[in-house]
Order: structure tokens, then C-alpha cells, then sequence
């Protein structure tokens, strides 16, 4: 297998045009390739600056998850922390994370971001949601969002070989007027629901707000996972 390292994006549509395959850390491909066979060509973007950016409001796809620090909002830094074993996490990155794996750990996070994906197909790098990049599994160059004023996150112990555990993220953003929006992103089994609504300071704003989304994106979800929801969100101070 001839592993491609393009250094630009024209070198990378260039490899995509002749077929190389698209791999992140291939923490998750690599047994694939073993049972089934390799491919001919398979490109990492390990070496392409627009992959590999870590800043406030920005976060390249081919950035390994044990890089992910203080730089960005904490709702993102503590999903990154806890995706498998520090081993797992020196070599898998964002890009693999969000599209190639069905577990999907970064996800939450990135919805109650509401982050935008720099996606590479034939025609170039185009914007979009990660409605598009979960649907698709374009080749992710990286995610753009805007700070949120407060944010959190829990993810649940799960058991060895068991279900996916649960994951619960909540941020709050505020829009060009000041008004405040809360975002919330639940992973239950392997579904992940998201839904944001109004919603002003404290506590009884808070309260309002989860009320209206339970009753409406979230009302399937089980009393247990909701009072998860609920904990969380009490933590936050805006």
C-alpha cells in the first residue's frame, strides 16, 4: 500500500482523483485492512496545514486527540480526553473520530458548538453542517465554531463490550443581540439527538429552556438520560 502525504489542498484532490483512500490515524481502518485487504493508496493529512489547525474557534481534522488542550472550549477538550486509552487517543484524530468511526465520541461536543465543517471533495473545500459529514463521510478538513459562553460534559462509565455509554453536552451561545441560545447533544446507544431553544441567565432560565426541549427534540429520551441533562445543566453560570 502506497501511503500518500499531500502537502496542499491541490495535492490532496489530486491523490483523491487517483483513488487513494482517505485515513485518519487508522486506529479503525487497520483491522478492516487486514481481514479484507489493502488498499492501493491511502492518504493521511498528517502533512496538510489546513488539517492540522488547534485554536480557540478552530480545529483541524488530521489533530490527534491527545493534542486537544485548553485551546479549545471545554466541552470539546473533555470529549477528546475521554475516547479509548491514551494510546488509542496519541493516534486517532478528530477526522477519524467524526467519520469514520460509528461511535461518533466528538460529536455531542461539536453539535452543541455548533460547529461548521471545512469539507474536500472534487471541486474543492466547501462549508457545511456535520448534519452532511455524518450523513456522506466526506474527507473532513477541520470544524470552525464560535466560543460559547458556558459549557459542559459528562460521559457515563460504560462497561467492556457493552453498549455505547451515555454522553451528555450542553453549551450556551449568545447571537449578535446578546440573547443567549442553549445547545444540547445527547449520545444514547448510537444515536445522538441535538436541539438548541431561547434561553436567559440562571437558573429559572435554564429550567425553562430544558423544559421546552424535553418536550419537544428530547421527548423520547429516557427519564434517566434527561436527568443527566439536568445535572449538567445546573452546573453551568452565565
Amino acid at each position: 500500500m502506497l501511503l500518500r502525504l499531500p502537502r496542499s489542498v491541490s495535492e490532496a484532490q489530486e491523490c483523491l482523483a487517483e483513488g487513494a483512500v482517505p485515513v485518519g490515524g487508522a486506529t479503525l481502518v487497520w483491522a478492516t485492512w487486514q481481514r479484507d485487504g489493502f488498499p492501493d493508496q491511502a492518504m493521511s493529512l498528517r502533512e496538510l496545514p489546513e488539517a492540522n489547525v488547534l485554536g480557540p474557534e478552530e480545529l483541524g481534522a488530521a489533530v490527534v486527540l491527545h493534542r486537544i488542550d485548553e485551546r479549545v472550549p471545554g466541552v470539546l477538550r473533555r470529549a477528546a480526553a475521554t475516547v479509548g486509552t491514551g494510546a488509542v487517543r496519541r493516534a486517532a484524530t478528530v477526522g477519524g473520530n467524526l467519520v469514520g468511526s460509528s461511535l461518533r465520541c466528538l460529536l455531542p461536543a461539536a453539535l452543541v458548538l455548533d460547529a461548521r465543517a471545512l469539507v474536500l471533495d472534487a471541486d474543492g473545500v466547501h462549508d457545511t453542517d456535520l448534519a452532511e459529514v455524518t450523513a456522506k463521510g466526506p474527507v473532513l478538513l477541520g470544524l470552525r465554531w464560535h466560543t460559547p459562553v458556558a459549557d459542559a460534559y459528562r460521559k457515563l462509565p460504560g462497561a467492556a463490550g457493552g453498549p455505547p455509554p451515555l454522553v451528555v453536552a450542553l453549551a450556551v451561545h449568545t447571537d449578535g443581540t446578546g440573547r443567549h441560545r442553549l445547545h444540547v447533544a445527547v449520545r444514547d446507544g448510537y444515536d445522538v439527538l441535538s436541539g438548541s431553544t431561547g434561553c436567559d441567565p440562571g437558573v429559572r432560565g435554564v429550567g425553562q429552556a430544558l423544559r421546552t426541549l424535553r418536550a419537544s427534540v428530547f421527548s423520547e429520551l429516557s427519564g434517566a438520560a434527561w436527568e443527566v441533562v439536568g445535572q449538567e445543566a445546573g452546573g453551568m453560570d452565565f
